[in-house]
């Protein structure tokens, strides 16, 4: 080692580079990686282990039970943190790495940080094949971590120690970058990552991040002013962007000046509260009849922060035809989609720019009366919908015994199945960015081990508030083991299992489509002789959690009352309803691949009356 370099193995310099990576949030300075999520194997245990515990007081790293789980709790951390913080996930080579895709997936679709410092195959391939390497015949080089190159914005492999100077600086300015934000694979050869170099001690010096604002291009503003002053019915759309953008305030100061109904994706479902008058409500196909009715009229639409998908759209069916699209986006790909007219750059700058723009241009009375009489009316119907007495138990009821006694600062995740379009649709917003629904990529198992994450980050920003996570009997069986993580860690999460017997929501797509119930309820499933009831309440007191089920929404307001007051992970079970208890309202049409033909009346009768609404769908790019 000479003066001015530091000697380190590849692994040693990763993690000292990480740990010496800050950024200022809210006058606040933090260490921008949270530490990390790790199962140790033999690819990562000998060199990355090492250099991991050298440095575990202030890169902490949270034990994980399954290499998926882990990404999705790194997820969940990203979000409660506004992608201004991530945590690692480490993981072994082969299985332990390929249990990482789905994760990486799901950040990518939702544009998440998430840093992936995973075992690979031994570059000098002298004790090749080993154990848990996939060998390609063709390709030597070829292997279980190129199958991440698709599912990630920056990827490497590093075959020398002197490669981190120039790759991981280049992995994080990827995963702080607004408009390419996304995951980050690093791939660390067993060899490569004991190997020693001698870096200049410069590299390691302590950094000061800022996330950028791009402002957006002057003529771009002036086109979407020019457009959005010529509208008689215009309409936002806010999107998770919005807050990624910290710019809500902004977006409520433009609708509130120029006097336009706001509506909210799936990722912006916190982006105003329930009660604000230009709150029309949630669109799409798991939204409200409220906002779907104004975008059927819209003439224009500013869509701020969204990536318009399809259950944002309707499958592009939710607006005419004839709507004009403006698209403030940071990323170039998302601003362009549908022959939106693009604003590319930050949502902040752009709402700014876009009130001065404008000049005192408000939409007409008539058309913000209409949208609150549909509001109005669509309030009515939530209410009706979750109140419970004479009906059977519904995931509409649970939602509303949980909104009406939770803290308004607590957070809320769910996702895939039926509880993602019941909270959208039911959920009324206590406080802005309280609302975590997993519906880019719709991963089940996301729930519980993206609030474990989610209750990590939350404890750091707002300790005294409650992770609370809806999940069905599904997903809870397909990923469950982030409950004993909360005991352990203790971080503490309220989980209300809703047990409706099975994948009771695609049985109820299955049968919209005129299908018979098949394999996806336990009791129609035809390899089940006898079905039989999980004990879901023995299972999560196994894991150390305080459990209990309930018969019906009064009971579950009390369980709810004690969780609330407990210092421990506490899970509630619930059996809802698989038939004939789902919110029947404030659905878009949806794209769906039908059968065109069958022996099955009720299977062609569907597939005509699905075919016959694509009249309806856009054409677009």
């Amino acid at each position: 080692m000479s003066e001015g370099t530091l000697r380190l193995t590849t692994a040693q310099a990763i993690v000292r580079w990480l740990a010496n990576q800050f950024i200022e949030i809210d006058g606040t300075e933090y260490r921008l990686c949270g530490g990390g999520f790790g199962i140790f194997g033999h690819g990562n245990v000998t060199c990355l282990g090492e250099a991991l515990y050298n440095h575990r007081d202030v890169l902490p790293l949270y034990r994980g039970q399954n290499e998926q789980s882990m990404g999705f709790a790194a997820a969940g951390y990203a979000k409660t943190w506004l992608r201004r913080r991530f945590m690692f996930c480490t993981a072994s080579a082969g299985p332990g790495t390929s249990n990482l895709a789905t994760s990486s997936a799901l950040a990518h679709a939702n544009r998440l940080p998430l840093l992936m410092l995973c075992g690979d195959n031994y570059v000098t391939r002298l004790p090749d094949p080993v154990l848990q390497q996939m060998e390609n015949f063709n390709d030597p080089t070829f292997g279980v971590t190129d199958a991440f190159r698709p599912i990630t914005r920056y990827w490497d492999r590093i075959t020398h120690p002197a490669q981190v100077i120039q790759s991981l600086p280049a992995a994080l300015a990827t995963m702080l970058d607004p408009g390419d934000c996304g995951p980050a694979f690093i791939g660390l050869p067993q060899d490569v990552q004991g190997w020693a170099y001698d870096y200049p001690a410069a590299f390691f010096e302590k950094k000061l991040h800022r996330i950028r604002r791009v402002t957006p291009d002057a003529a771009e503003i002036a086109d979407a002013a020019a457009l959005l002053q010529s509208a008689e019915r215009p309409m936002i759309i806010a999107g998770g962007g919005v807050q990624y953008s910290g710019a809500v305030a902004e977006l409520t100061a433009f609708a509130e000046a120029r006097h336009i109904p706001l509506v909210e994706t799936i990722a912006g479902r916190a982006n105003m509260v329930a009660t604000h008058p230009l709150n029309i409500g949630p669109i799409g196909a798991t939204g409200s009849d409220s906002a779907n009715a104004i975008a059927e009229q819209a003439d224009v639409i500013l869509a701020v922060g969204t990536r318009l998908q399809d259950f944002t759209t309707g499958s592009w069916t939710a607006f005419s035809k004839a709507a004009k699209l403006i698209s403030v986006n940071a990323a170039r790909h998302d601003a362009g989609k549908h022959l939106s007219l693009p604003v590319v750059g930050d949502a902040k700058r752009a709402l700014e720019a876009l009130l001065l723009a404008t000049g005192d241009y408000k939409a007409p009375e008539a058309w913000v009366g209409k949208a609150q009489e549909e509001r109005r009316n669509w309030d009515d119907y939530v209410a009706e919908n979750v109140a419970h007495g004479n009906k059977p138990n519904s995931y509409a009821q649970a939602i509303g015994v949980v909104n009406d006694l939770c803290d308004p600062r607590d957070r809320i995740v769910t996702a895939s199945g039926g509880l993602p379009a019941e909270i959208t649709a039911n959920w009324r917003t206590l406080d802005i960015g309280t609302v975590d629904v997993e519906f880019g990529f719709s991963c089940m198992g996301y729930e519980i081990a993206g609030g474990w994450g989610a209750r990590i980050a939350q404890e750091e920003r707002e300790p005294d508030q409650d992770t609370i996570v809806f999940v069905g009997d599904g997903a809870y069986m397909l990923m469950n083991s982030d409950i004993y993580s909360s005991v352990l860690t203790r971080k503490k999460m309220i989980v209300l299992v809703l047990d409706n017997g099975g994948w009771a929501v695609i049985n109820k797509l299955q049968n919209n489509v005129g299908s018979e119930s098949y394999n996806c309820l336990y009791e129609d499933a035809p390899t089940i002789p006898e079905p039989f009831d999980v004990d879901f309440e023995a299972h999560a007191a196994a894991m150390g959690a305080s459990a209990e089920t309930v018969a019906n929404p009064e009971e579950l307001a009390e369980a709810f009352k004690r969780a609330k007051a407990s210092d421990k992970t506490c899970v509630i079970c619930m059996k809802v309803a698989a038939y004939d208890a789902w919110t029947d309202r404030g659905h878009t049409w949806w794209e769906c691949g039908t059968p065109e033909v069958s022996e099955s009346e009720k299977v062609r009768a569907a597939h005509d009356d699905w075919e016959s609404a694509r009249v309806r769908q856009r054409q677009g790019v």
